[in-house]
């Protein structure tokens, strides 16, 4: 596997939204969806606000393969689900001093949604 630059890791943690865009199980592009995306050492997560029922995670979850666009960074990537504790309250934190800005009512969702976490591993 690949692994992202360091001008490619600062350029997209550093921008509010990702544009997810999963691959669908005929091969086609699902249509792109702003979601939030943070940065924790050489790797990059997003998780579904809706939790396990957010049509963009199903489809991703489904493939494990999408495109992303993001502070100027366009990349193919694979999904890489994530289950361990530790990395998951990094994750946490992460979206909390993030995102923090736009309270508990967007943050909160994320923070629980923690069984829809997705490594961002690129190609």
């Amino acid at each position: 596997m690949t692994a992202w630059t360091s001008d490619d890791l600062n350029r997209i943690a550093t921008a509010d939204e990702l544009e997810m865009a999963p691959i669908r199980r005929d091969g086609t592009l699902r249509r792109p969806v702003p979601i939030w995306v943070v940065r924790d050492g050489d790797d990059l997560y997003v998780r579904s606000f809706r939790g396990t029922d957010g049509g963009w995670w199903r489809t991703a979850r489904a493939s494990y393969e999408g495109h992303i666009r993001s502070g100027g960074v366009d990349k193919d990537v694979t999904f890489v689900e994530v289950q361990d504790d530790e990395i998951n309250d990094r994750i946490d934190t992460a979206y909390r001093t993030k995102y923090g800005r736009f309270g508990g009512a967007y943050v909160d969702p994320m923070v629980a949604a923690r069984s829809t976490t997705l490594r961002l591993i690129p190609r």
